[in-house]
């Protein structure tokens, strides 16, 4: 085989390889790809898949600090010894709101971005090693802190390190799975998401009534456990296969393909596949750094990637990290509020699993239009119903964004992550979902600093009314994603690099044939 050769020591020597015979043999990876069912898949790569959701625990940490977060604002023992007196209780201004919740977002705006140089400089692996290890000692301020300025603190460098893993563990996952696996292993980040925040939402439940430091303290410092559980797996993880090609270390990528598949899998055939792709993507001047995400080449890409992930906060995903807070100040008492929040993310996480088999049966454009759709229209009803309040409304929009936040899982949820990984060209994937990733968290930054005011009693106090606000952020966000979001379902990456290339239409994407 062409790929065990010592041409691998030069990039020029193994394109020349590929021109002549590595090109069949990714032809027969692709046609192999094509015809692998779900179960065979599973049959056959089983540590693909396990390692893609070892490196996905990162996430659970990124999602838990935030909704956790959300929840002692509501947590009387947080409220007295963070807060002000205000009416029978204590409650924690608006401004406090805004700059505690900011640390996170502004966080990953400058995380992923700078994850993107030592992903590509030391790979997947070791950086993820870094932040891992980073998290478990900037817990420390977030436990002692006794002060809103030291929470702020451990908030913000928190963030810096926590925006890393949202770049990191999608891109590891599509790198190391097959194309069938692809949309659940990427979709499993969300379900990371909802696991975090279902987890914040249990734990503050079970605290909320202590009436000392351990109310929030307890909460904070089961983050170390997920540092304590991930650390022990690294010196076994395998680096990704995409990554170690690009160094020009084939070697070392062929036995990462042998970690991650069963003995029954050519690995040298995958190998041929992978570097088929890159070769094709050189030849297409896609580039590898910043500057090439933003070129004629990648443009279109790179704004369908911003594009789905900046709808996640458009249509209203930061109110819900406010729900437990958003249904204390509707009227719930304590323990409905913090139980009616358990089953958000319950049914979120329930949702979510569904969305595999819905992605794998209808595909990302349709599932995630006509989710949106829906939320689109349920955010409008909440807004409406809080016009009219009679006896049961509250329960009536309690229930109704219960709904909202099931079909956010299923659809506009899970499906942005297989979108932006299946969208982005290989060498510049990292780079492409860490763009992606701050402009979200700037949109986010923006809902962090409008919603306390939008929703505190103190302040402009809209409670359900907010509906009206997310329904039309989601309208014109709607139109986008009719025009621009193609179905690429089914698509290898190096036919999606022909496709892209060729300029195809976005509703030819589902039926065009290469």
């Amino acid at each position: 085989m062409a790929i065990e050769q010592k041409d691998a020591e030069s990039p020029i020597e193994v394109h020349k390889l590929a021109d002549h015979k590595i090109t069949e043999e990714a032809r027969e990876a692709i046609n192999l790809e094509h015809q692998l069912t779900f179960w065979e898949a599973v049959d056959l790569y089983p540590k693909a898949i396990l390692w893609s959701m070892y490196f996905s625990l990162g996430v659970i940490m990124l999602s838990f600090d935030p909704q956790l977060l959300g929840n002692l604002y509501a947590m009387p023992a947080f409220q007295k010894d963070f807060g002000y007196k205000y009416r029978d209780g204590y409650l924690i201004s608006a401004a406090w709101q805004t700059g505690l919740s900011m640390g996170n977002p502004i966080g990953q705006v400058l995380g992923a971005l700078a994850a993107g140089y030592p992903m590509e400089w030391y790979g997947r692996k070791r950086t993820f090693l870094a932040c891992v290890a980073a998290v478990g000692g900037l817990i420390f301020i977030q436990f002692f802190a006794r002060s809103l300025k030291v929470l702020l603190v451990g908030e913000l460098i928190g963030g810096l390190v926590l925006g890393a893993f949202v770049v990191i563990a999608p891109a590891y996952a599509s790198e190391v799975s097959p194309l069938v696996m692809r949309s659940v292993a990427t979709s499993y980040v969300n379900l990371c998401f909802v696991t975090g925040q279902l987890l914040g939402n249990g734990v503050t439940a079970a605290t909320k009534g202590l009436t000392s430091h351990w109310a929030y303290s307890i909460p904070f410092s089961l983050q170390w456990f997920w540092v304590l559980l991930i650390l022990p797996g690294m010196y076994f993880a395998p680096e990704s296969p995409w990554w170690l090609q690009r160094q020009n270390r084939i070697p070392e990528a062929e036995a990462a393909l042998r970690k991650l598949s069963s003995p029954k899998v050519n690995v040298k055939v995958v190998l041929a596949q992978i570097i088929e792709t890159d070769r094709l993507e050189m030849q297409m001047q896609a580039g590898s750094q910043y500057r090439d995400v933003f070129r004629a080449v990648n443009w279109r890409r790179t704004e369908i990637a911003i594009g789905v992930y900046s709808t996640q906060v458009l249509c209203g995903i930061y109110l819900i990290n406010y729900g437990t807070y958003f249904f204390n100040l509707a009227g719930l008492n304590t323990d409905q509020a913090y139980n009616m929040g358990i089953g958000f993310m319950a049914i979120g996480w329930v949702c979510t699993v569904l969305s595999w088999w819905l992605m794998h049966r209808f595909g990302r454009r349709t599932l995630y239009i006509l989710g949106l759709a829906l939320m689109t229209v349920i955010m409008f009803l909440v807004g409406i119903l809080d016009c009219i309040p009679r006896k049961g409304s509250l329960w009536a929009e309690s229930g109704l964004l219960l709904l909202w936040n099931g079909i956010f899982d299923w659809s506009v949820g899970p499906v942005a992550y297989a979108i932006f990984c299946e969208v982005s060209a290989t060498r510049v994937r990292s780079k492409t979902i860490a763009v992606a990733t701050a402009v979200q968290a700037l949109v986010g930054i923006v809902m962090t600093v409008a919603i306390p005011y939008l929703i505190n009693p103190d302040q402009a106090n809209l409670r359900g009314k907010l509906g009206f606000f997310f329904g039309g952020l989601s309208v014109p966000c709607l139109v986008w994603c009719w025009f621009r979001i193609p179905e690429m379902k089914g698509r290898t990456y190096e036919e999606l690099d022909v496709m892209f290339e060729r300029d195809v239409g976005t509703r030819e994407f589902g039926g065009y044939v290469i």
